[in-house]
């Protein structure tokens, strides 16, 4: 089977979205990847050797945040979030439909808003040469990671999020 049949037949995503949900689930899983043998290695050179990779706290801080900002779209964009239903039953389904749309906006706001303050962070950073303490990697361009992945988060929110509530009907 070609690649491109592959995701076309394992991703719901066309166009762009596809490329882009792949994309981000390629950098998840790769970091996803580092993270798993940097900590085999670590606990293998501190327990056997009583050597620790230098730095793997740092390396395992960061790698997580670039892990969990790379799945956040891709989760956001195709409604994977835990979903609490207990009144959907009781509420009608326009309703339920009005609190999911006053949701998404309020989570897209929210996200623009963080992304926000982080860039502003992450700029101040940056001026400031402000590296990690062990590693001394400039922290400020992870942080600008996690503000334009919260920018993506909060437009693939807006996006299809807002669209799949609109066509999805509960009757």
């Amino acid at each position: 089977m070609a690649f491109l049949q592959w995701l076309k037949k394992h991703y719901d995503e066309r166009g762009p979205a596809l490329w882009l949900a792949f994309s981000f689930e390629i950098i998840a899983s790769v970091v996803l990847l580092f993270l798993m043998v940097l900590t085999c290695i670590d606990v293998v050179g501190r327990y056997i050797f009583a050597s620790p990779v230098h730095g793997s706290t740092e390396l395992t801080e960061i790698g997580l945040a670039v892990m969990v900002f790379a799945a956040m779209p891709v989760v956001t964009w195709r409604g994977c979030h835990i979903v609490v239903d207990l009144l959907d039953s009781i509420l009608g389904p326009r309703i339920v439909k009005l609190f999911a749309l006053l949701a998404a906006f309020v989570i897209s706001l929210s996200l623009c808003a963080v992304g926000w303050r982080i860039w502003e962070l992450a700029e101040r950073s940056i001026s400031r040469n402000v590296v990690t303490e062990f590693l001394g990697l400039p922290s400020g361009y992870v942080m600008i990671y996690i503000a334009v992945m919260s920018w993506a988060t909060a437009l693939g929110m807006l996006s299809y999020g807002v669209f799949r509530i609109l066509r999805h009907d509960k009757n």
